[in-house]
Parts: structure tokens; sequence; C-alpha cells
């Protein structure tokens, strides 16, 4: 297989990954299933217990990301040879990961008070409505059926 087959099937298979996967995300439903991205239905739901979990999800990613640096940090250790040029491109390697490694960790915590924040505002925000609708049911309740009481009939 020639390089550029490769290049041009790789840029295929990745184009057609992201066109499903926008679709996907535009439509608010699963693969296979209703909805639609006119307002949801019944597939879309906010649950406060999912944000959390997720939030939880994003910590444990910053322990794992956390305990890598750190073994990163201890392999790191020794390897000061000064002189060769592999050394040099191995020291600016080491740096260039670590840099990575410590922005991924504060974007993950950055991520995870706004999960949080999410989950209770749509959980307040279903509140809202459900209270609103039930104010709404009460100041206009339905009258009874005109023609009388069937009188046990």
């Amino acid at each position: 297989m020639s390089s550029t087959s490769f290049d041009a099937e790789w840029a295929g298979l990745k184009e057609g990954t992201a066109a499903a996967a926008q679709m996907r995300l535009a439509s608010a439903a699963p693969d296979g299933g209703g909805g639609g991205g006119g307002g949801g239905g019944k597939d879309l739901k906010s649950n406060q217990a999912v944000w959390n979990k997720a939030s939880s999800d994003v910590g444990q990613l910053i322990s794992g990301i956390k305990k890598a640096q750190t073994e990163f940090e201890t392999g790191q250790n020794g390897a000061t040879i000064t002189g060769v040029e592999s050394a040099a491109a191995q020291r600016e390697l080491y740096q260039s990961w670590k840099t990575y490694l410590e922005g991924l960790s504060g974007k993950c915590s950055a991520l995870q008070g706004p999960m949080v924040e999410a989950g209770k505002g749509q959980a307040a925000n279903d509140e809202a409505l459900r209270a609103d609708f039930a104010r709404m049911n009460q100041q206009y309740k339905d009258t009874p059926a005109t023609g009388g009481d069937n009188g046990g009939r």
C-alpha cells in the first residue's frame, strides 16, 4: 500500500467519523433512536446524578494523570547525560510531555466544577418547570362536564 493511498483512506475515515458524530450530536438522539433536533423528545433527559458521575470520572482522570506524571518524573531521574544529542532531544521531549500533562490535568480540574453546576442547573430548571405547570394546572382546572350528574344511572 502506498503512502498516498493510506493518507487518502485515513482522511476519508476521519471525515466519515466526524460527520457521523456531528449528525448524532445535532439530533440529540442515540444511534438508531428517534428524537430529532427539534426539541429532544423522550431520549433527551437531564439527570443531576449523571453530571455528578461525569465530574467524578474527570477527577479519576486527574488522579491517573498525576500518577503518570510522578512515574514520568521518576523515570527521568538519572537521565542527566550532557553533551549527547539524543540526551538533549530526550530532555526536550520530556519537558514537552510534562507541560502537556500539566495542562491536561488543569483542564480536567477546570471541568469538574462546571459539570456539577450544569447538573444542578438542569435539576433546578426541571423543578421550576414542574412547579410552573402545577401552578397553571391548579389555576386553570377543568370545568365539570355539562349535563349534570349521572345520578347513578
